[in-house]
């Protein structure tokens, strides 16, 4: 067997065919803190960490907890992510208001204010179409961040996609159209109207002090056309408003720092200090690397799991408590380009991360959910033996696949459109599928893979996690967590 190898700490196995094992550390941590909660009687807590793996469907939690197993030495099938030991769990209804397959602008608008709304938008009530300004400024939504901003609690937002992406962006944006990162993208007469770019927003956001901590990338949309890019100087920044908006938000107030280094980063990481002031840390001039690529980048960019404990690190000073949005936010990414690889790579980069706060916070006080904003058409298929390696061609015995109808052998992993379709199905035979690059197929030929519309699943532990059950509507996660933040 043929598995791809990666640098990235491990969970435990926990079990093994034919052997009797303990649960791990994690697992019984977890268990504990359930049962404490249980008995203390308490009813909220006063910090919450939201994890979203964007496009994290069912079928992606699954073969990631395979490849990871697998990539541990187990069959990978008995294996666990850092959430799948969370003691609740739900499906989750993710349609928008207009669509039946959502996008991620009206998926994190329903979780992070409570309202399903229309495809594409962010932060507006369902009455908004798309790219109608003047609607937007009259029917916007608060958010969990902005609430939890008003009440003195600390927030931050951490994602591996651009900060001004839709998912990091429904945390403090409201916009007709999700793609007004900057004012370059953003039309002359909704700028006339009053209608701000997503990057402008976020620096002069007025609720309390504004985020406290904010990791990431998209330098871009923050840098003017006029400013070269500090990593790349012939790359330069998109705005032609001629602002450069991460100075702006400098010298609004002498503690803030900013960083595009990841030395700089480490250097924060590893104190044992807090760092006095409020942190923005932009690591690339769109998204940030794949989890698989990141060890290769120059600019030493940090790991989900690193950018997420220094975020904890620096929220927890708040006594009042804390609000943090995380998103793996390259996995949706790589299951457009039908590059199953690093979707899984950065889905379980994603549970290295979940797995460090499940370690290190305070589940008594603290409420930990998992959660994807929609999913993809990967599917998991054919009748592979046990063991057989997720990312292979479908085998009953090691080097015997099953052939399809044209007499080659097919994948366990494949797409329902996207770019690796093929008029001419390749004999995989020759083709090492398990390689990092390798495009798995696809049925219809489309540009870019697309979302598709089944239930996602939310896992979720610590305080008020009892809420999250059954079958639920994508916007009641917002009451679970309003009910942490707010509500006290």
């Amino acid at each position: 067997m043929r598995q791809a190898k990666t640098n990235r700490q491990v969970h435990q196995v926990r079990s093994r065919p034919g052997l009797k094992t303990w649960p791990s550390a994690a697992v019984i941590r977890v268990l504990t803190t359930f049962l404490l909660v249980l008995a203390s009687g308490a009813s909220h807590a006063k910090n919450v960490i939201f994890f979203l793996g964007d496009g994290m469907g069912i079928s992606t939690v699954t073969a990631a907890r395979i490849f990871a197993g697998q990539t541990a030495g187990a069959t990978g099938e008995e294996y666990d992510l850092a959430f799948d030991q969370f003691p609740h769990l739900a499906l989750i209804k993710t349609y928008n208001t207009d669509a039946q397959v959502p996008d991620s602008a009206g998926t994190i608008t329903a979780i992070t204010t409570g309202e399903k709304t229309r495809i594409g938008v962010l932060g507006v009530n369902a009455s908004v179409e798309r790219d109608d300004c003047a609607a937007a400024l009259t029917n916007t939504l608060p958010t969990l961040a902005e609430l939890a901003e008003q009440k003195g609690l600390s927030t931050g937002i951490v994602s591996t996609a651009r900060i001004t992406h839709a998912t990091p962006a429904g945390a403090y944006a409201h916009s007709p159209n999700r793609n007004w990162e900057s004012s370059a993208s953003t039309p002359d007469e909704a700028e006339t109207l009053g209608c701000k770019d997503i990057a402008l927003q976020l620096i002069e956001m007025s609720h309390g002090d504004g985020l406290d901590v904010i990791l990431g990338g998209g330098r871009r949309e923050f840098l003017p056309i006029e400013a070269d890019d500090p990593e790349y100087p012939s790359r330069p920044g998109l705005r032609d408003d001629s602002r450069n908006l991460i100075d702006e938000w400098l010298v609004a107030d002498s503690k803030r720092q900013f960083t595009w280094r990841g030395d700089e980063f480490a250097q924060w990481l590893a104190s044992n200090e807090r760092v006095d002031g409020q942190l923005m840390g932009l690591f690339e001039p769109s998204h940030m690397k794949y989890e698989a690529d990141r060890r290769r980048d120059p600019g030493k960019e940090p790991s989900l799991k690193d950018m997420t404990a220094l975020a904890v690190k620096q929220l927890a000073g708040n006594e009042k408590g804390y609000f943090l949005l995380v998103e793996a936010g390259r996995i949706d990414h790589a299951h457009h380009f039908s590059n199953a690889y690093r979707a899984l790579t950065d889905t379980v980069a994603l549970s290295d991360a979940v797995q460090w706060s499940v370690e290190n916070v305070d589940l008594t006080n603290t409420l930990i959910v998992v959660t994807a904003d929609h999913s993809h058409t990967m599917t998991i298929s054919g009748y592979s033996r046990r063991g057989n390696p997720i990312l292979g061609t479908v085998e009953t015995e090691p080097g015997k696949p099953i052939l399809d109808a044209t007499g080659v052998p097919y994948t366990t992993l494949s797409y329902a459109n996207g770019p690796g379709y093929k008029k001419q199905r390749p004999n995989l035979s020759k083709i090492d599928t398990q390689d990092p690059d390798y495009q798995q197929l696809g049925t219809i030929p489309t540009q870019s893979e697309t979302h598709s519309g089944e239930d996602v699943a939310a896992f979720a532990v610590g305080q008020n996690a009892d809420a999250v059950r059954g079958v639920m509507e994508q916007n009641r996660l917002y009451n679970v967590m309003y009910e942490v933040l707010v509500a006290p």
